[in-house]
């Protein structure tokens, strides 16, 4: 008899066990496709707040390049082509987004955070006309193309981790080989070092010969391309489909994640992760059925997670400037 109770809590042992291991690889996968788009608008932003620049426009092109990308690949179809297609039309119009941005912020000096909020808004009410213009109040037909997974030999099969990080679309491998790259660029090239001196040290940038404007205005535009395709990987590697403020204040989510980030690349892409979780988070939460509580504390967790971010960096601040 002893026997039998002993195989029957090795046996319950190992199911647990087990299905602790199946959340935390679901969630794990979770996180990782949750954290993609945030992490590419927020590498983007690193970039433009290198160069002296703070994007509070990031949410504008994200929402403008989620449409664009529904538009162009429900447009072209065509599975990988228009998937494609999708990608290239939101980055583009991320970027069309930032040049607006630019033209007021750095072409006529006005305030950034002024012109920044305007242009969210601005494209949060256009986006949403287009929208209703395009497709009609009934909204967008479930037959968008997605990015498909592509799982990679030997990699995906690891446990745990494996699903998560290797059995994704190619725009996450992308963002993989992006954040070392943009790293060592921002280290270790002349036109890295040019950046960070026109965003840290703008006289000795213009003694050095160095065009500040130009500078920020092609960060700009890259921060802009950046957050379209952000938004572009919410429709096509995510949602598959359209919706009216998908953005979800992901733009200032992204803006925390570059500070948390210490503005370097590396780090950029591992407070991504970290909110990413905390989004992944909420979503079990919500599965788990404690129906004491209003769901609406779960939908706050990563707002709250970007308030606790700003806080302490800011009270940060103010001990070092003592």
């Amino acid at each position: 008899m002893p026997e039998m109770i002993s195989g029957a809590t090795a046996v319950n042992a190992t199911a647990v066990g087990m299905s602790v291991l199946t959340i935390g690889a679901g969630l794990l996968e979770a996180t990782v496709r949750t954290a993609t788009p945030l992490a590419y608008a927020a590498l983007g932003e690193s970039v433009s707040e290198r160069a002296g620049v703070i994007n509070i426009g990031l949410e504008g092109s994200i929402i403008a390049g989620a449409l664009s990308a529904t538009i162009a690949a429900g447009t072209i179809g065509m599975g990988a082509i228009g998937v494609g297609g999708g990608f290239a039309a939101g980055a583009l119009a991320g970027l069309l987004v930032a040049a607006l941005f630019a033209l007021f912020a750095i072409g006529l000096r006005a305030d950034q955070i002024i012109t920044g909020t305007a242009i969210t808004l601005f494209a949060l009410g256009l986006t949403g006309t287009v929208y209703r213009t395009v497709f009609g109040t009934g909204g967008v037909a479930l037959t968008t193309p997605t990015a498909a997974t592509h799982a990679l030999p030997f990699l995906s099969s690891l446990p745990l981790i494996g699903r998560a990080l290797f059995a994704q679309p190619l725009i996450t491998y992308a963002l993989y080989l992006l954040a070392p790259l943009l790293a060592w660029w921002m280290q270790r090239t002349q036109a890295g070092l040019a950046l960070r001196a026109v965003g840290e040290y703008p006289a000795a940038a213009i003694a050095a010969g160095i065009a500040p404007r130009r500078t920020q205005l092609l960060a700009v535009l890259f921060a802009g391309a950046m957050a379209g395709l952000a938004g572009a990987t919410l429709v096509l590697a995510q949602a598959g489909t359209f919706v009216e403020g998908m953005s979800a204040g992901r733009g200032f989510i992204a803006m925390a994640i570059v500070v948390l980030g210490r503005w370097r690349p590396l780090g950029v892409a591992a407070a991504a992760i970290l909110f990413g979780a905390a989004t992944s988070l909420q979503t079990l939460f919500q599965s788990m059925g404690w129906t004491g509580v209003p769901y609406q504390l779960f939908l706050a967790v990563p707002y709250v997670l970007t308030l606790i971010v700003l806080a302490v960096t800011g009270h940060r601040r103010r001990l070092s400037a003592v």
